[in-house]
């Protein structure tokens, strides 16, 4: 799942372009920790009063929403609780894809980009941490990868990512 517009057009500002290679960042390096997970991982805490993996990443879903509702003027919060593993990821790549297409749309932007990324975006790349973090407690860890060169391409944000270049 891509958007409409993956290729930037010539008139784009590079902050705008920026955002749209971060949140293919977010897809790649999320979808990474999403593949894979061992079953009943959703339920999965490392107690203390944490989330579940299943509760971040729904957390994930409701800060995707968010971005978008901010840059469409709206800026409307709704959380939501977890659904299974399966439908969360398809709603993570889901709300990736409809904040792509609208930031390769030549519509306004109704809240600063750097608050964008401060914001919403930033926090969901903590939580991407954070499940990989849950996947290793739960005796399945995500391979670590040198995500420098990583094939991360403004556009992809969808399930089907480039495969690693260079996992240890």
């Amino acid at each position: 799942m891509t958007s409409a517009n993956p290729a930037p057009s010539p008139h784009f500002d590079s902050a705008r372009q920026l955002l749209r290679h971060t949140l293919a960042t977010l897809a790649y390096r999320g979808g990474k920790t999403l593949r894979g997970a061992p079953d009943g991982f959703s339920a999965f805490t490392c107690g203390g009063g944490c989330r579940s993996a299943g509760e971040i990443l729904a957390h994930i879903g409701d800060l995707l929403d968010w971005g978008l509702s901010m840059v469409g003027g709206n800026g409307k919060w709704n959380a939501t609780g977890p659904q299974s593993w399966n439908d969360d990821a398809k709603r993570f790549h889901a709300g990736l894809a409809a904040f792509d297409a609208y930031l390769a749309s030549d519509k306004p932007l109704h809240a600063p980009i750097e608050n964008l990324f401060q914001g919403p975006i930033a926090d969901a790349l903590t939580h991407v941490g954070q499940i990989a973090v849950l996947r290793r407690l739960a005796g399945s860890p995500v391979k670590g990868e040198n995500y420098f060169l990583s094939d991360i391409t403004a556009g992809r944000v969808g399930r089907d990512q480039a495969a690693a270049n260079f996992e240890f």
